[in-house]
């Protein structure tokens, strides 16, 4: 081989491998999905790129500019999201809620 051809394929495999190391440490990004309110209670839905979904909780009274009362763990749809806030904090009655 070639000096040329070696310098090449030894480029091409650093920037295989450099491009591999950047995409697996690339950060998901994270969406509002919704806003609502219930009982004493306000939220916000956030969903991330992979379609993980969880509450950001407030009092009512809260300024939008505090910090959470409380966020949730990770939800696998914003239904399930939904129905834990509707459930445990609006306190509604519904046929999910256990």
């Amino acid at each position: 081989m070639k000096l040329s051809q070696l310098f090449k394929l030894a480029a091409f495999s650093v920037l295989t491998a450099f491009s591999l190391v950047s995409t697996s440490n690339t950060a998901l990004a994270e969406y509002l999905s919704s806003e609502g309110m219930g009982g004493n209670y306000r939220y916000e839905l956030w969903q991330s790129d992979n379609n993980n979904y969880y509450l950001k909780i407030w009092l009512r009274e809260a300024s939008s500019n505090s910090n959470p009362y409380r966020i949730t763990r990770q939800f696998s749809s914003s239904r399930d999201a939904l129905i834990h806030f509707d459930c445990n904090y609006a306190k509604r009655n519904l046929p999910e809620c256990s």
